[in-house]
């Protein structure tokens, strides 16, 4: 129950977000180039494997990716300024957990990794509803992310922070600026088949 309580705490480990107002202005604000960015929180390290995961989980299509609506910029200043010290450190110790599967010769350049490196990664750790996580099934007290549990809440805030920006909020999703009638009917007939936006 221990562990259970801990990962509820974490807001980052429960793939769950409300868009309050001091959410999505956080997000608002992230504006850097992932070229120039500096992560606030993050090692750069861990900041180049979290632009490398978000991209392959929403790559670029005819759609923006992941880096070009500033995903890691949001998800690196989350971590920073909304998760309380237990948290950060458990998230830190996820991202080392991480790193040590993608690189194991910790002196290697994280540069050097491929993207079929961490494809491999999500397809070996990002697991689908009822599948099992055996790393948690062979440690079930432990109070650590498993890799599993990271990568699924890491999938989770991405796509939370994505469907949330302006572009992808305005652009993209159904967007009525003055919110306010009830729409009942099928989602095809009221939006051509588009989620609304917040």
């Amino acid at each position: 129950m221990k562990r259970r309580e801990a990962l509820k705490n974490l807001g980052f480990a429960t793939g769950f977000f409300v868009a309050t107002p001091t959410i999505v202005s956080l997000l608002q604000s992230c504006t850097s180039d992932v070229k120039t960015w500096v992560p606030e929180f993050l090692t750069i390290e861990q900041g180049v494997v979290l632009i490398n995961l978000v991209d392959i989980i929403l790559p670029k299509t005819e759609l923006p990716s992941a880096t070009d609506m500033n995903v890691p910029q949001f998800i690196d200043k989350y971590v920073n300024e909304v998760l309380d010290d237990e948290s950060q450190a458990s998230v830190k110790n996820a991202f080392g957990n991480i790193i040590s599967v993608l690189k194991p010769d910790s002196k290697n350049s994280i540069e050097k990794v491929t993207q079929e490196d961490y494809k491999a990664l999500l397809d070996k750790h990002m697991l689908i509803k009822d599948e099992i996580d055996m790393e948690r099934e062979s440690n079930k007290e432990s109070l650590e992310m498993t890799k599993s549990e990271f990568l699924n809440a890491l999938k989770g805030i991405t796509i939370f922070a994505y469907v949330n920006t302006e572009e992808i909020g305005e652009r993209v999703l159904k967007y009525d600026p003055i919110p306010g009638a009830y729409y009942c009917g099928d989602l095809q007939e009221l939006t051509g088949g588009k989620s609304w936006s917040l």
